[in-house]
């Protein structure tokens, strides 16, 4: 191979790196699939995505661009090595994004490469992903015209990604995280099913408590708990004490009802439960003193995992509920507590009922 040849190679090897980075920028998966040997492979093991040729690697790469609200990748070229017909090489990756489920920060990354001569010119044999960094603190800045904290809304208008319902994959795979950590969990079609089920689940002669949550007034259950036929229910008799002089009674109650019914943030997809409070009021019988806790949780509570979690706490939820509160109390809300649950306590048993729909906040 004459060295012109050799420069020749590499100076058209670099530009399929570049055009592959284009393509995605400009969402052209078409294009994207052709820069793809027949066999070509593509492979990003931290997503977890492998898909061989072009048809499956457009197919993918459509899957993938539905859930950006917005995506920014650069490319820069590593080595390569050419002999013959095949080279191997490495192209180092930036990239800045943010997802329909909350997630969102900027990774660097390697793209670990084959490449094979074609009569088309230069292609991709196989290209793996490799993630060598990752921060997901929220980002500052958003696209024009796309949602995020910079973007304009009115007020006290929610963040498209904390109020969207999760899709159906996403919320199985929360369940089966929560199974396996312990958790009972039904999925729900909607708010009805989740009213109807907590009427099955808490028997009238049970001591329950509701604690304050915008899913359980909006679906009626907070109204149900609170009916004469629950004799035992916590809510009227500690709303009838005098919180000065009756304040170990009001504690005692609250700290360990038969059942003690509720909703939560967030559900992460890796089976964990993050429950916030102002008051600290619903904890002691959340936290092991209630035999049983039933949490009503709407699918856009669902995230991937507990840093998007807690972005959906900060941005969402606690901005809504200072609404309300300043609105009821003349005071703005704070989070002076937050647990999150790995597994059930020792001695309570918690059932979570995930609904399809998306309920309160």
């Amino acid at each position: 191979m004459t060295t012109f040849q050799a420069i020749a190679d590499r100076v058209e090897i670099e530009a399929l790196q570049a055009e592959f980075t284009d393509a995605v920028m400009m969402r052209d998966r078409a294009r994207l699939a052709a820069l793809f040997t027949a066999d070509g492979v593509l492979r990003m093991p931290n997503v977890p995505v492998e898909l061989t040729g072009p048809e499956q690697i457009r197919l993918g790469g459509e899957k993938l661009q539905e859930q950006w609200v917005f995506f920014v990748q650069n490319t820069h070229p590593g080595a390569i090595a050419i002999d013959g017909d095949t080279a191997t090489g490495r192209a180092h990756m930036h990239e800045i994004a943010r997802t329909r489920n909350g997630i969102e920060g900027l990774n660097y990354a390697i793209y670990h490469d084959t490449y094979r001569r074609t009569p088309d010119g230069w292609r991709f044999a196989e290209r793996v992903y490799e993630l060598r960094y990752l921060d997901t603190t929220p980002l500052g800045g958003s696209a024009p015209g796309q949602d995020g904290p910079t973007a304009e809304r009115h007020p006290g208008q929610p963040a498209a990604r904390h109020t969207e319902p999760a899709a159906a994959d996403r919320l199985e795979r929360a369940a089966d995280a929560l199974a396996a950590r312990g958790f009972a969990v039904e999925i729900l079609a909607d708010a009805a099913a989740a009213r109807a089920r907590v009427g099955e689940l808490v028997d009238e002669k049970d001591s329950v408590y509701a604690y304050s949550s915008e899913t359980l007034r909006l679906s009626g259950i907070d109204e149900d708990l609170a009916d004469d036929r629950y004799s035992r229910a916590v809510k009227p008799r500690v709303l009838a004490m005098d919180r000065e002089t009756e304040a170990d009674g009001i504690r005692q109650l609250l700290g360990t009802p038969d059942v003690v019914v509720g909703s939560v943030v967030a559900v992460t997809e890796t089976g964990s439960v993050v429950l916030a409070s102002g008051s600290g009021s619903q904890l002691p019988a959340t936290t092991g003193g209630a035999a049983r806790v039933i949490w009503i949780v709407g699918a856009q509570k669902v995230v991937p995992d507990l840093p998007a979690a807690l972005r959906r706490l900060e941005e969402h939820a606690l901005p809504l509920e200072s609404e309300r509160t300043e609105a009821a109390y003349g005071v703005p809300s704070a989070v002076n507590q937050l647990v999150v649950f790995h597994a059930p306590t020792r001695f309570s048993r918690a059932t979570v009922l995930l609904l399809r729909e998306a309920i309160g906040y």
